[in-house]
């Protein structure tokens, strides 16, 4: 039962970002400070101050998805901290270049090629990582066509498909857009205009993924501390004579190896939880069906707590903490599921007010991208303020330096 010994809930107060908000007035103050009194040194110095700005915050944000991961590592504030970090490197990669070629010659490198380097800076790293994007998309597709072969053709099963197809056609399209140079004028600042902003939505979202991808991993391989009251498996599925699937097995299995583990080192006995309700097409709640699992592992009848009404992950938390609260007021919860499904059933966890630590079981390789792409849809989803912020500033970025380099 190897995982990762990061200590997750050993932080009360939940972390804050205001030191970014800090630091950027800071730069301003000081980025205008230096364009007002030295005229003719203000790029090398100014784009330096921006350097460190950008070398600061992502410090800054490496702390906060540390402390995030202490406070709660069920959070899309796990996903967007990694992820906003490598958008921000690729700035911070551009102003260092520019920085260089700015003390290096500081006659010759004027204010239009600063402008042009940055402007074109989210295209040049979009297509820097075209393989990686290339090779992400093939894994989508093999994975999502093996997930729909075993487990049939519902919608969520082929969102890694539909991803694939955008992520292949926008590396298109930017690309046929840069390269067609037969406009000029308006038309050719509109064409700039949708070349830039393409790409620079393209490297956001493209972090972004990147994030969902460290959550989950994160997650997954988090082993729990061996002090828990309640040890809580989710269903997920029985067979047509209704014992457990080897998926349901495999949460079982790890959940009973957990418990010895935990006598073993700490002679604590835990409590089992088994939560599932009866599908349309299941003889009897996976509840049921788990229970007699376990007590055929030799699991006392009075150590299974039974919650047989919940039908998605969201239920299986709502309706198992009143029972795991009339037993354990102030419970220590493990929740067992399979491993590409810990992030999502921890952010369900804390939706329900259950603060509890999730274990992942071992299951097919193709499942996993399929499920960075889910967490990367709720985190658009669920945070569509954030993300229209944060896009709007992007826009309005990339809108001006693209106005500035092309206006007629």
């Amino acid at each position: 039962m190897k995982g990762s010994n990061l200590k997750f809930f050993t932080r009360e107060k939940k972390p804050k970002v205001y030191s970014l908000a800090v630091l950027t007035g800071v730069a301003a103050l000081l980025f205008f400070l230096v364009v007002r009194s030295m005229p003719e040194m203000w790029l090398p110095y100014g784009n330096l101050i921006l350097t460190l700005y950008f070398a600061l915050a992502i410090i800054l944000l490496a702390d906060a998805f540390r402390k995030q991961l202490q406070y709660n590592p069920y959070s899309y504030n796990t996903i967007i901290y990694p992820g906003f970090a490598l958008f921000i490197l690729f700035l911070l990669g551009t102003h260092a270049y520019i920085t260089v070629q700015c003390f290096r010659e500081p006659g010759s490198y004027r204010e239009a090629q600063v402008l042009f380097t940055l402007v074109h800076s989210a295209k040049n790293y979009m297509f820097l990582t075209t393989p990686f994007l290339f090779a992400f998309s093939l894994v989508l597709l093999i994975s999502n066509i093996s997930l729909i072969r075993h487990e049939g053709r519902r919608f969520v099963n082929v969102l890694g498909i539909l991803l694939a197809m955008m992520l292949m056609l926008g590396e298109v399209v930017v690309a046929a857009l840069d390269l067609w140079s037969s406009l000029s004028g308006l038309g050719s600042l509109l064409q700039n205009m949708a070349v830039n902003l393409l790409a620079a939505f393209y490297l956001y979202f493209e972090c972004m993924i990147v994030g969902a991808v460290i959550a989950d991993w994160i997650a997954a391989k988090h082993q729990a501390k061996p002090d828990k009251d309640v040890l809580l498996i989710l269903g997920c599925g029985l067979k047509k004579d209704g014992t457990p699937t080897p998926l349901l097995r495999g949460r079982l299995d790890l959940a009973l190896a957990f418990a010895k583990k935990q006598r073993e080192e700490t002679k604590k006995q835990p409590v089992f939880a088994v939560s599932g309700g009866q599908g349309p097409d299941e003889v009897c709640p996976e509840s049921t069906s788990m229970r007699a699992y376990l007590l055929q592992q030799g699991v006392e009848d009075s150590r299974i707590l039974t919650e047989d009404r919940s039908t998605d992950t969201a239920e299986n938390m709502r309706f198992s903490k009143p029972l795991i609260d009339r037993l354990f007021p102030k419970a220590k919860v493990a929740f067992f599921t399979t491993n590409y499904h810990v992030f999502r059933s921890g952010l369900k966890a804390r939706q329900a007010g259950m603060r509890a630590e999730g274990m992942g079981s071992p299951t097919k390789w193709y499942f996993w991208p399929n499920a960075a792409v889910r967490e990367f849809i709720g985190l658009l989803t669920e945070h569509k303020g954030k993300q229209a912020a944060i896009l709007t500033g992007i826009a309005l970025s990339y809108a001006v330096l693209t106005y500035l380099v092309y206006r007629p």
